[in-house]
């Protein structure tokens, strides 16, 4: 299965400097990792235990929503 993840640099203010956010906006799920590849890899990890979790409760598994990222301007 395959699921997008929206990566974001941690705030400095957060006293974690390299790490990123990975949002799994499928899933509602976030997590982090130090550098894109270890945010990368905590979502994967984190996305297998959740499905892991939802098949032992038979529950379904949700598969990829369309994802669009965008911005917008505040002033």
């Amino acid at each position: 299965m395959r699921y997008s993840v929206m990566l974001e640099r941690m705030p400095a203010e957060e006293g974690m400097p390299g790490y990123y956010y990975a949002h799994v906006p499928s899933l509602s799920l976030t997590t982090h990792g130090l550098g894109i590849e270890g945010a990368l890899e905590a979502a994967r990890d984190l996305v297998n235990l959740w499905n892991q979790q939802k098949r032992a409760h038979s529950e379904p598994i949700a598969t990829q929503a369309e994802a669009i990222l965008a911005t917008v301007e505040v002033a």
